[in-house]
């Protein structure tokens, strides 16, 4: 936080400044999100922060795949670059192809991933959140063999038997926004549900809403729905730290809402 006002008023303005006779490339990276125990503040998202300034470029990995094309990207950019890494996915392990090791692999800026084709609801999610969303695709559809912690079975037979088929975009860039794979994704679904860890006033998922109801809100066959992280600053206590960020579940939830396979309340006896 120290060092904002270089980045913000330094780097994303000087070649606006010197009428583009100066470039800043420079890639600032560092931990972003919310981490385990460690209190309100070392626990929060700036991809909302930085991606509304002009003259930065803001990238937020999933995958080692994602890490290691979006780096080197990065470093060759002649604009300046914030790499925001989750370092809770620091330890976590992710299948790599001969094409990612490859000493030319490099994956362009501003272009999202579709980790997951589907036909009935799109789910947008960048860094950390992408597992869970993909996690919450294998309950949602009855695929995969794992058992999710704090997940009722009953809750995952439910949605198995609904079948709903989403559509995961990995966001990877933040601005610039893959806007045109997002819109073309949600014209085929007809439905979104954005996932972000940020807190949700200005955040990255409303942007996304902004651009959907500017340019595809004939599509919609339903509102969209909005995950974030709680609008209050990260609480130290584990129990309330975990109510404070998205949860698989609450990925599960908002698509059978979007999807109009919510299950009815009980009437009062």
């Amino acid at each position: 936080m120290q060092a904002i006002d270089h980045i913000i008023n330094s780097a994303a303005k000087s070649n606006y400044m010197s009428a583009g006779q100066m470039n800043v490339p420079i890639v600032f990276r560092g931990p972003n999100g919310a981490a385990a125990g460690v209190g309100a503040q070392h626990s929060q998202c700036f991809a909302a922060w930085y991606a509304s300034c002009p003259g930065l470029k803001v990238l937020s990995p999933y995958s080692s795949e994602d890490a290691r094309g979006l780096l080197k990207a990065a470093i060759r950019d002649p604009d300046p670059v914030v790499f925001l890494e989750n370092e809770l996915l620091y330890g976590q392990s992710f299948p790599v192809s001969a094409e990612v090791l490859d000493s030319s692999f490099c994956l362009p800026i501003g272009k999202a991933k579709i980790e997951r084709e589907g036909k009935d609801v799109t789910i947008t999610a960048y860094s950390k959140m992408v597992g869970y969303a993909l996690q919450a695709v294998q309950v949602i559809t009855g695929y995969g063999n794992f058992m999710l912690e704090d997940l009722e079975q009953q809750a995952a037979d439910i949605l198995a038997k609904d079948g709903i088929s989403a559509e995961v975009i990995n966001l990877r860039s933040i601005r610039p926004l893959d806007r045109a794979a997002i819109n073309a994704s949600v014209r085929k679904t007809n439905r979104l549900v954005t996932v972000e860890e940020g807190f949700p006033q200005h955040g990255v998922g409303a942007e996304i809403c902004a651009s959907i109801v500017e340019e595809s809100f004939g599509y919609l066959d339903a509102p969209v729905e909005r995950i974030a992280g709680a609008d209050v600053p990260m609480p130290y206590a584990a129990n309330l730290e975990r109510l404070a960020v998205p949860q698989v579940e609450d990925i599960v939830r908002a698509a059978k809402r979007t999807c109009y396979r919510s299950v009815a309340k009980a009437a009062n006896a």
